[in-house]
């Protein structure tokens, strides 16, 4: 993987001719190599050269007539082989649904009733779109529609485009019926989203000594953007970055007070803290006296 800080997040301005939808092969752009996260929706659909696709916290196989669905701000990349040959799509939120006004941060919340088009995007990282010849030939006759009407923009064209698009996606929707309405009923994005929320909780833990430790570095180790991070734990536990890690902190120093004797400065620097002045000072504001106070008393 990348390193964390520089997994960039790209909008349809740096990665697209257009604003509202984009469609192209390998010829037109080079791809991109690290792994990155976008702004916009996206559809990658391989044509030839078999691979793998790291989207979320999960590595996916890849190969041709496979299609790969990523929402928005979901980190993934596709090494695309040398001789490989593929079809990307963008386009943006208001683009696949107007209908619908929601944070993209929500997005996969959505009832497939209010929004089945979201439905192989939402279930990405727990399902394979692998078609066979015959439907894959119906997806490339879309493809070839869709870059045919996007060359020559005119008047209604956009809502043309529209239409080749949820042709695509209602297809798969109806190939992948089965699968994609049991991963929804079993809620299986609140298990990737348990899964991204144990991930964030290992790197917290493993970096508690680290004063230096940083919302973008565990976003980066949980496979999340900086925003969707923040946005989730202030879903799940109602805290925020900061707050979480100070709270981790202090329970871990608590019971070093408790159960050690081990010395203030040296709790204060297992619990990331720079010295033991700021310790003491974010203890006492945490529990209302100083450590070793709260220690004589606990004893």
């Amino acid at each position: 993987m990348a390193n964390p800080s520089r997994i960039q997040t790209y909008g349809m301005q740096q990665r697209s001719d257009r604003m509202d939808f984009y469609i192209r092969d390998k010829s037109a752009r080079p791809a991109l190599t690290s792994p990155h996260r976008h702004e916009y929706f996206q559809i990658q659909i391989n044509l030839g050269g078999d691979t793998v696709q790291h989207i979320g916290g999960a590595i996916r196989p890849f190969p041709r007539n496979t299609l790969a669905f990523i929402l928005p701000h979901r980190m993934h990349v596709i090494p695309h082989p040398d001789d490989g040959n593929f079809v990307l799509i963008n386009f943006s939120q208001e683009f696949l649904l107007q209908h619908l006004q929601c944070d993209p941060m929500d997005l996969e919340d959505v009832s497939l009733a209010e929004a089945p088009e979201l439905a192989p995007f939402r279930f990405q990282e727990h399902l394979d779109f692998v078609l066979d010849n015959a439907q894959f030939a119906e997806v490339t006759a879309l493809l070839t529609l869709m870059r045919d009407a996007d060359l020559t923009r005119q008047l209604g064209s956009v809502a043309i485009l529209r239409g080749y698009l949820l042709q695509l996606i209602g297809k798969v929707c109806n190939l992948f019926e089965a699968q994609l309405l049991a991963l929804s009923a079993n809620k299986a994005e609140r298990r990737g989203r348990r899964d991204a929320m144990s991930r964030v909780m290992e790197y917290i833990r493993e970096h508690i000594a680290d004063p230096a430790m940083t919302l973008t570095d565990a976003a980066a180790a949980a496979f999340l953007s900086p925003n969707y991070l923040t946005h989730l734990l202030r879903k799940e536990t109602g805290s925020t970055f900061s707050e979480l890690v100070l709270e981790r902190r202090m329970r871990l120093a608590r019971t070093h007070l408790m159960n050690s004797n081990k010395s203030l400065s040296h709790i204060a620097q297992i619990c990331g803290f720079t010295d033991e002045a700021y310790f003491s000072r974010r203890f006492r504001k945490a529990h209302g006296l100083p450590p070793g106070q709260f220690r004589r008393e606990q004893r």
